[in-house]
């Protein structure tokens, strides 16, 4: 695929108006630029003036070249007073001794920029090697070691692209031979991305303050009065001790005094008689009662939420989970039986209660949470040895893949020896010639002292106004004043109130020329040349003459590049920019530019939301899909019309295109009439027999013949070529026509028209 030859600049970010850091890529020799107004032509070209966000090609810089931008600014900088022109200074040929010194280093110059070059060109191959080397290192070191990368994932970490594992293999300055198995078991242990320590479960203690409570040994006994007085002795009789006391609790005494059952009125002496029936033993019992009843449920709470707490963190390769769970379970469901029996007993203190055993079930859990804290203790051990084996893994794993891998290291670490030592005698070289490049551009300088002046100038520019009929008005000396021009009337007075095209026509003249020379006599620098819309309020000739100036430019820019028969001598410009939103200029200076895609680059500027941007005008070739070509934003219907032949794809579109191009070429330009370009084309024996194949032992192949046939007659048909057309329809390739249109221009001795329109005419080698 071609490519684009990088000059000076070799690429920009614009960042100001409204541009927002907008790149320009693939900036060649010659660019050019189209863009309507306001939307930041201007823009580009300050920032090119300024060297801002400008890439420059290795070892250049603004310093070592004059930058000259033709805009509005250079216009009123220099053309504020007609009478004080800074003098431009043009070597002067007359001194042939001293210019043959000159024309000689600057040969020399010449040879040694293009060995510069040439040094710069070899710099960047070897150092593309040198990343090939490196790239084709890391893809040795990540293929040979597939499946140790594999068994060693873990250990890896932070080394998994094929760069961060080569340079963790090259930064290893202890390769070692380790045992690969023993040291995977150890990284399998370590890396286990499940494991962590958990806690141990909770014991509950085996003694408890209720069993040692008075009320204990009261819940298997009756709890009544022993009172003898006679109504304790009826309670006692009936055994209604607990249901008189209740009794007595909730119903009496009452306001009435009666018994709420019976609603016969109460003795006076029975309070008296239900305080003797249940004495201070009594009492005392079922104090006690309550107080184990108490004591009991809250100490079995504390021991069965302890036990269910040990459930919160549970480590998953416990195997005893499900008996401890049942156990627990089993627990708190006695408790809660004993709760209930409990309350039954403090309700009804005569009722004999048992409760269930929940010492021998505890006494069981206690010893399998022995067992369980044993394992957990097991696996915290190994967890918390594995945090001090993760470094050790990780260390021994690059040791042992750098063991592996030092031949190929050895082999990488030679061949970046070799590359750098000869990098860095490029780098030698190239330090060298540009201080000898520096010293020939001084001796130059010095030898222009002797042979550069103004009059060269001010004889080219009024030779040029004189020629194109801008009369009345004309470059001298300013007299007395060394270097200095002045705009004079006929009658030798400095012009004033020129027209704004003159002045500007004037002003282009003074630059084409301060190009061509410099403001100093102390060295002529080559130039990095900047336009900005220049025809503005020029008439059709002043138009037609700076294209033809620009064009002289840009060929001079081409010769950098091309030295074979250039259009114009010299390449004192290095790279030039092209700015216009002119479709007319646009065209001028473009016309058969399109073709030069190596040292060529074309752009359309866009804004839209106020937002400026650059794209670049290339696209594939339609003949050649891996190839780029230009292709110019501005264009003629005409010249539209092969770009859309170019991208047909079918038959029918592509013959109409084909007709009307026939059409305005060969009888418009050409002056043909439609019969006579058949004539010449198809009746002529040494025409015609170009579009019969013969086939040996057979018929000719008339297919080409009837295909321009069929195109010839209908050039000039309103209708185009359409429905009812009697092509030869066995062909449905578009290029089969393509190929008879082609041969239509050939045949007519028109191929190098052809070749122009689509793109393929350029110089050859």
């Amino acid at each position: 695929m071609g490519r684009k030859i990088p000059s000076l600049i070799t690429g920009m970010k614009v960042d100001r108006a409204t541009f927002h850091n907008a790149p320009i890529e693939k900036l060649s020799f010659i660019n050019f630029f189209y863009g309507n107004n306001g939307a930041g032509k201007s823009s580009i070209a300050y920032a090119i003036d300024e060297d801002e966000g400008l890439t420059w090609a290795d070892g250049r810089s603004r310093d070592d070249y004059d930058v000259l931008v033709y805009n509005r600014d250079f216009v009123e900088e220099n053309f504020s007073s007609y009478g004080d022109l800074k003098g431009v200074f043009i070597v002067n040929k007359v001194n042939k001794e001293v210019q043959a010194q000159i024309d000689a280093k600057n040969e020399e110059k010449k040879k040694l920029d293009g060995e510069f070059t040439a040094t710069q060109d070899e710099w960047h191959k070897k150092s593309d090697a040198q990343n090939t080397l490196l790239t084709s290192f890391q893809n040795e070191c990540w293929d040979k070691t597939v499946q140790l990368r594999a068994d060693f994932a873990d250990a890896l970490e932070g080394k998994k692209t094929k760069k961060g594992f080569a340079d963790a293999i090259l930064g290893e300055v202890n390769p070692t031979e380790h045992d690969a198995e023993e040291l995977k078991r150890l990284c399998k242990v370590a890396f286990d991305a499940t494991s962590r320590t958990y806690p141990e479960f909770q014991r509950v203690g085996t003694k408890s303050t209720y069993g040692t409570l008075p009320g204990k040994d009261l819940l298997d006994k009756i709890i009544v009065s022993s009172a003898e007085t006679d109504f304790a002795k009826f309670v006692r009789k009936i055994k209604a001790s607990d249901w008189v006391l209740d009794g007595h609790k909730h119903y009496i005494p009452n306001e009435e005094n009666k018994c709420p059952f019976c609603q016969q009125k109460m003795p006076d002496t029975f309070e008296e008689d239900i305080k003797k029936c249940f004495d201070e033993q009594y009492q005392q019992d079922v104090s006690d009662v309550l107080e184990f009843q108490s004591t009991y449920d809250s100490e079995m709470a504390a021991i069965t939420r302890k036990l269910r707490g040990n459930l919160d963190d549970v480590m998953p390769s416990l195997d005893m989970m499900d008996e401890y769970k049942s156990k627990l379970e089993l627990l708190e469901s006695k408790v809660s039986i004993n709760s209930g029996r409990l309350a039954e007993k403090a309700k009804e203190p005569s009722k004999v209660i048992a409760l269930e055993d929940t010492d021998s079930l505890l006494l069981e859990i206690g010893e399998l949470i022995d067992d369980i804290n044993k394992k957990i203790k097991a696996n915290n051990d190994v967890v918390n040895a594995k945090r001090t084996s993760k470094a050790r893994c990780k260390k021994e794993v690059v040791e042992l893949l750098a063991f592996l891998l030092k031949d190929t290291v050895k082999s990488y670490q030679d061949e970046k020896k070799t590359q750098a030592a000869a990098i860095k005698a490029l780098e030698d070289k190239g330090r060298q010639l540009k201080k000898d490049i520096g010293t020939l551009a001084t001796d130059i300088s010095k030898l222009n002292l002797q042979v550069v002046n103004t009059e060269a100038a001010i004889t080219g520019i009024n030779k040029i106004l004189k020629d194109s009929g801008f009369q009345g008005f004309s470059l001298r000396a300013k007299p007395g004043v060394k270097n200095i021009y002045e705009v004079i009337r006929e009658n030798g007075e400095v012009a004033e109130n020129l027209s704004e095209g003159e002045r500007n026509f004037i002003a282009f003249l003074y630059f084409y020329h301060l190009v061509r020379g410099s403001h100093s006599s102390d060295e002529l620098k080559d130039k990095i040349v900047v336009i900005d819309d220049p025809v503005s309020s020029m008439d059709s000739t002043a138009l037609f003459l700076v294209s033809s100036i620009v064009r002289e430019m840009v060929n001079v820019c081409r010769n950098n590049t091309e030295y074979k028969n250039p259009k114009v001598p010299g390449d004192y410009i290095k790279q030039i920019f092209i700015l216009t939103h002119n479709v007319y200029f646009h065209r001028e200076i473009t016309y058969q530019q399109v073709g030069y895609y190596d040292c060529t680059s074309f752009y359309i500027i866009r804004k839209s939301g106020n937002v400026s941007t650059v794209h670049l005008c290339e696209r594939e070739k339609k003949e050649a899909r891996t190839e780029l070509e230009n292709y110019n934003p501005v264009q003629n219907s005409y010249a539209a019309l092969w770009d859309e032949l170019r991208d047909a794809d079918s038959v029918i579109p592509a013959l109409n295109v084909m007709r009307r191009i026939l059409e305005y070429y060969f009888l418009q330009l050409c002056g043909y009439e439609g019969s006579n370009l058949r004539e010449e084309l198809l009746e002529k024996e040494e025409n015609k027999k170009k579009f019969i194949v013969e086939v040996p032992g057979s018929e000719p192949d008339m297919t080409k013949y009837q295909l321009a046939s069929t195109m010839l007659a209908y050039i000039n048909n309103p209708n185009g070529i359409s429905d009812g057309l009697n092509f030869v329809e066995d062909f449905d390739d578009v290029n089969v026509y393509k190929d008879v249109f082609k041969l239509i221009f050939y045949t007519m001795g028109q191929d190098q028209h052809y070749e122009m329109m689509t793109g393929s005419l350029r110089k050859k080698d």
